[in-house]
This record gives C-alpha cells, sequence and structure tokens, in this order.
C-alpha cells in the first residue's frame, strides 16, 4: 500500500516534485506520461497526484497566458502603506478588481505589494487613483512602471 505523506502533514517528496514541475510545464500532461517519464507505475502516479489535490498542493490547473499578447500591454507594481491591520480590508476591497493580478503582504518599508495589468496607461491610471488610492485603508502609494518582464511558472525540484 502507497504511504500516505501527502495527506500526513509530511512535505511532498522528491518524486511529488517531479510531477508538480512536470505539470507546471505542461498542465495537460497525461497520467501515463508522468508516470513513464518518473518510471512510476501508472497507479502510483495517480495516487500521488490524487493526494498532492487532496492536501492542498496542487490546487487546480491552469493555462499559462501572455499578458501582453493578450492585450495587457501596460503594467506597473504598486506598493502600499496601509492604515494599521487593514490588510483584510484591501484584499477584500480588490478581490473584484480584475486589474490587480497579484496582492502580496511584505514587510519592510511598504505594507503590500500589487501587480496591476491594464489594456492602457489611461486604464492604469485609473485603477490606480479611482480604485486603490481613494480606498480608506491605503495611506500612500507608490507606482512603479514595469517596462519589460519575465514570469517563471515552473516549479522547480528542491536539493536535497
Amino acid at each position: 500500500m502507497l504511504d500516505d505523506h501527502a495527506t500526513s502533514g509530511r512535505p511532498p517528496d522528491v518524486l511529488d516534485h517531479r510531477i508538480l514541475e512536470m505539470l507546471s510545464l505542461d498542465a495537460r500532461a497525461s497520467v501515463t506520461r508522468i508516470a513513464e517519464e518518473l518510471h512510476l507505475s501508472r497507479a502510483n502516479a495517480y495516487e500521488r497526484i490524487a493526494r498532492l489535490r487532496r492536501s492542498g498542493v496542487l490546487r487546480g490547473y491552469t493555462a499559462v497566458i501572455d499578458p501582453r499578447a493578450a492585450g495587457l500591454a501596460t503594467a506597473a507594481y504598486v506598493f502600499l502603506t496601509l492604515k494599521q491591520d487593514d490588510w483584510g480590508v484591501l484584499r477584500e476591497a480588490l478581490a473584484d478588481e480584475p486589474a490587480v493580478r497579484h496582492l502580496a503582504l511584505v514587510g519592510g518599508q511598504y505594507d503590500a505589494v500589487l501587480l496591476v495589468r491594464t489594456r492602457t496607461v489611461d486604464e492604469l491610471r485609473a485603477v490606480i487613483f479611482e480604485r486603490i488610492q481613494s480606498l480608506s485603508c491605503v495611506q500612500s502609494s507608490q507606482t512603479a512602471l514595469i517596462f519589460d518582464d519575465h514570469a517563471e511558472h515552473r516549479h522547480a525540484v528542491p536539493e536535497e
């Protein structure tokens, strides 16, 4: 019987990370292909993927989209200083804002960092000034325009 390490609280092992790496490169990779490449039985590969899903490590499958090719050519990082304990307020306020592609609570000079992507500079200005800076939880903001970027969507296998 297979060990149930993914649901027992233990971290994923090397084979689990290799599966995650393969799926991050091609979310449509078949269980058969994964099993063959990792020299596992199909049943073992299937069970490992199922355990990774049950444990919340593997949360879903998605397409990787080039934002510029999709028409979102304007982007910026927006750094925010928040009022005390307002992270939850910010998260809730921006939950349905499609231009905010990533939101993170951070330590250091700022409290939060947002990645904002829009079609035009005018849209970017409107999102920042009208939607983000107008929030009562935001004390101040600083914007850094992104001229070029690269995102790595590959899950790297950690070294042991």
